[in-house]
């Protein structure tokens, strides 16, 4: 099979084996983290070279996915036509835009990527053991790779965010500074596997000791003083964050846009949209807010909930035993609400150390595909008298059930799809559906009081906020610090949060565009089949309808629920 032009192949099912084997080459970390162990010995390639050779893949594929005429009798393998056209293009406008050349990333950059890695890399034998072994001496060259191309940015006017850089450079700081037997990347050594002879453990044991002190650690400090000395001083300052300001920048994010949204909406479009979202959850948050902390105004039910420390936790367990019981309970509900249940298990896992300063508040991460690793929902403990006890529910239910984890769950064990689809990540399909369950979650009964609520209303407020400020940082010239003010009038989260989410929001342009857009989209569609269905309506099998084909492109989506209920087209 040819990888990039050349002669077709025949099948549908060779073709999404095609774009799943070209989707892992791109990003065989991620192959990794579900479970599939052909590229566990590799990092991304972000060489130019390597950028090349995948988009040339990509765009071969496209031509042949494009030209294949399936059976029109169907529908399923019309989903996945549909699906790899929109994945393969998605791919190929995260490719054009070559983040590596412009970006330097407190949230999901090398110095926190890397440390993740050894959460879901196994080792169960020797093969292994190579494998991590090469992932990891691979790390030194990768980042030698990165500067490369920083360098390449930087001599085409591409530069990156200053703030984000200083961030970056106290990271490298505490993780330079800190003992090396204490990075997690040596954490695998804490357990010999059984059957793994002394001798040969011993050697591997040494040898991974040996490229993290001596080539991880070293090309870090190398990154740290490349950071420092050569793009701080020509970095873009707060005025000036969004890559609008960046040659080219205002296209890429229109193609970034597209892509992440699976729409073909502009940003000024969305930008509209998350204002209209916006003034109709300031509407919703502020009657509520009267109701429970007697309030006249927006202002002040945000100003009563950020100043009242005993709606704060008081330290990481509080958060944990929340996240736990709220996944508790929520399991226990769902099957009144879906027909078919995940069979594989979530579980709350505190972050590590490395990364709770300078992330998000909480994510979750698959299982692995073989059933050797449960779903995870990972919680941010840092700093705990910063986070509001009313968010929490909302969260849990966004990230494990009925969220991410049951919508991820689901699509894995859907063993008759591809594996690009069983595996997919349309964003706004995923996140849209996270957003979804915030809200459904509320009419399942879930939410221990109105003062949760409060948590789950700022919750929409935050994404509605969220189309709002990243178009207006991207595409319409915002400062860092009106996209912090604008949110910090529209939501209750803290403002440490905030902050952490502007700076998300500048490193990864278009991505919070995905989760209102998609979170509208399965609304939508709800109502059209209540409206068609009536007293017929069954929520079990419109969920049912929504999550059993994989995550899919939106178009797709609608075609596909309507098609299984039996609702008009439109």
């Amino acid at each position: 099979m040819e990888e990039a032009g050349g002669s077709s192949v025949s099948t549908l099912g060779e073709l999404a084996e095609a774009y799943w084997d070209a989707s892992l080459i791109d990003d065989p970390v991620q192959g990794t983290a579900v479970g599939d162990r052909r590229y566990n010995d590799r990092l991304p390639d972000i060489t130019p070279a390597g950028r090349h050779y995948v988009t040339r893949r990509f765009e071969g594929l496209r031509e042949r996915v494009d030209a294949f005429r399936s059976d029109p009798g169907d529908a399923e393998a019309r989903l996945t036509g549909s699906a790899l056209l929109s994945a393969i293009d998605g791919k190929i406008a995260f490719l054009a835009a070559e983040p590596t050349t412009y970006t330097v990333d407190a949230m999901n950059g090398p110095q926190n990527s890397f440390m993740n890695i050894p959460g879901f890399q196994p080792l169960d034998d020797p093969p292994d053991g190579e494998a991590m072994l090469a992932r990891w001496r691979a790390m030194g060259p990768w980042l030698d790779d990165l500067i490369a191309n920083l360098r390449e940015g930087m001599g085409n006017g591409r530069v990156p965010v200053a703030g984000s850089v200083r961030r970056v450079l106290d990271q490298l700081d505490e993780r330079l500074s800190a003992p090396i037997e204490s990075w997690t990347l040596l954490s695998p050594l804490e357990r010999q596997p059984d059957g793994w002879p002394d001798a040969e453990w011993q050697s591997f044991a040494s040898a991974l000791e040996n490229a993290v002190r001596y080539q991880v650690r070293s090309a870090f400090a190398g990154y740290r003083t490349f950071l420092a000395d050569e793009v701080l001083p020509v970095s873009r300052d707060a005025e000036h964050v969004g890559i609008g300001h960046l040659p080219g920048g205002l296209e890429t994010y229109r193609s970034l846009a597209r892509a992440h949204t699976t729409t073909d909406h502009t940003p000024e479009e969305l930008h509209g949209v998350g204002r209209v979202e916006v003034a109709r959850i300031d509407t919703e948050l502020a009657a509520l807010g009267a109701r429970v902390l007697d309030t006249e105004s927006l202002a002040e039910t945000l100003a009563a909930l950020r100043g009242d420390r005993s709606v704060h936790f008081e330290n990481g367990k509080e958060i944990v035993g929340v996240a736990e019981r709220s996944l508790a309970a929520a399991n226990e509900a769902i099957p009144s609400w879906f027909g078919r249940l995940p069979r594989t298990a979530c579980e709350v896992v505190p972050m590590l150390p490395h990364e709770e300063r300078h992330t998000t508040i909480a994510y979750y991460r698959e299982p692995a595909q073989d059933g050797s690793r449960p779903g995870r929902y990972y919680v941010n403990t840092y700093a705990p008298e910063t986070r509001p006890r009313y968010e929490a529910e909302a969260l849990a239910f966004h990230e494990a059930v009925p969220g991410h984890h049951l919508q991820v769950a689901i699509s894995q064990e859907l063993t008759g799809l591809p594996a690009f689809r069983r595996h997919s990540e349309f964003t706004a399909f995923v996140e849209g559906w996270g957003l979804y369950a915030e809200r459904l979650a509320d009419e399942m009964g879930l939410y221990s009081g109105d003062l949760d609520r409060i948590g789950m209303l700022s919750y929409d407020a935050w994404r509605a906020c969220r189309l709002v400020v990243d178009t207006g940082m991207h595409a319409l010239a915002w400062s860092r610090d009106q996209a912090i003010e604008f949110m910090t009038a529209h939501t209750a989260l803290g403002v440490n949060n905030i902050e952490n989410e502007v700076d998300r929001y500048i490193g990864w342009p278009g991505q919070a565009l995905a989760y209102k857009v998609g979170q509208l989209e399965i609304w939508r569609l709800r109502r059209d089949a209540e409206a068609a269905l009536g007293a017929a309506f069954d929520v079990r099998a419109f969920h049912d309808a929504v999550l059993d084909h994989g995550a899919l492109p939106l178009a797709t989506l609608r075609e596909s629920v309507s098609a299984e209920l039996g609702l008009p087209s439109s």
